[in-house]
């Protein structure tokens, strides 16, 4: 073998092995596809789609979109980048095993994660429906979540180590929690870096066996706060609907809460607890739980004076409670 054949021999190998180890960052793609008779060994294409989520998010480029062909079970998946699981138009099923997460979102600080048109089911033994860990925002729409009533199961948690948002709307989180620990959703920031801004707009919270919305800042120390929107929302049967918890020298929390439903929790409908937790409630009936209102340890729960607080509980002596101070003037 001559001189050149080998050089040229040796350029070939070399262009080989690099089109080898460049394959997987090359099949990514801005979009790519499930299906419930997939394949995770196809490159998750529209006409050789994937089988799971956790498939395809591998073939997914960074702030991609994975959408679902047809209605499927397709697994659970850990989302360490900026993503979208998109199954608008069909059921994108994911079934929980025994005390494990449905989707874990664990992104850097600028990522952003959407999720919609999901059924996420725990069974009865699973864990966290949505836990989200770190990222700059999570948004859940038009979904379900529901049974996941391990110990301590909830239907989204939302604990960000960092500053990070969560926005839910029309979608039903249902039957999650277990006797005294977890429920419907969480959210509690961690650590001296966590903060959270919350927006809720049309979002049923119903029948979970602990809390349907849980805001807690306890064993936070930031300083920003916790900050919490929710219109045209329906907390029902839960044991309490909606608490606020703030412990001694934490961050505050501040929620607004307008044109919504506060129902029939076995509870408190609306619980403040903690000097720093202020709760301001507009245009929302407050009728049929144990106790309508009670604003504990200091926080202030205050009214703008037309709200629909009676009738707690339905049967037996009145316990509406009472907003703090007087009605807040409209503007």
């Amino acid at each position: 073998m001559t001189i050149h054949k080998r050089i040229a021999l040796i350029g070939a190998v070399i262009v080989g092995t690099a089109m080898v180890y460049a394959t997987p960052a090359a099949a990514q793609a801005t979009r790519t596809w499930v299906s419930g008779v997939g394949d995770d060994m196809f490159p998750c294409s529209r006409t050789a789609p994937c089988k799971t989520f956790a498939g395809a998010i591998a073939k997914t480029a960074p702030g991609g979109e994975i959408n679902c062909l047809d209605p499927g079970a397709f697994g659970a998946v850990t989302i360490n980048k900026a993503l979208a699981i998109v199954c608008q138009y069909t059921e994108g099923g994911a079934l929980a095993t025994l005390g494990s997460n449905d989707i874990i979102v664990n992104a850097p600080v600028a990522d952003d994660v959407f999720l919609s048109g999901l059924d996420l089911q725990g069974a009865g033994t699973g864990l966290n429906g949505v836990r989200f860990i770190a990222g700059n925002s999570l948004h859940i729409q038009n979904s379900i979540i529901r049974r996941f009533a391990a110990n301590n199961g909830l239907g989204v948690s939302f604990q960000p180590s960092g500053v990070s948002e969560l926005y839910i709307s029309d979608t039903v989180i249902a039957n999650n929690g277990s006797a005294a620990t977890g429920g419907g959703i969480l959210v509690q920031p961690t650590g001296a870096g966590g903060s959270a801004k919350v927006v809720l707009r049309n979002v049923r919270v119903e029948n979970n066996a602990n809390t349907g919305l849980r805001v807690d800042s306890t064993g936070n120390t930031n300083a920003t706060g916790i900050s919490v929107e929710i219109e045209h929302s329906n907390f029902s049967g839960n044991s309490t609907g909606i608490a606020a918890v703030t412990g001694v020298g934490t961050n505050p929390i501040a929620i607004m809460l307008a044109d919504s439903s506060v129902a029939n929790n076995s509870g408190t409908g609306i619980l403040g607890n903690g000097a720093a937790t202020t709760m301001r409630v507009g245009n929302t009936i407050i009728t049929g739980n144990a106790t309508g209102v009670n604003a504990a340890g200091a926080s202030t729960i205050n009214t703008y004076g037309d709200n629909r607080l009676d009738g707690n509980p339905t049967v037996g002596a009145a316990s509406n409670g009472a907003f703090t101070g007087v009605a807040i003037l409209k503007k």
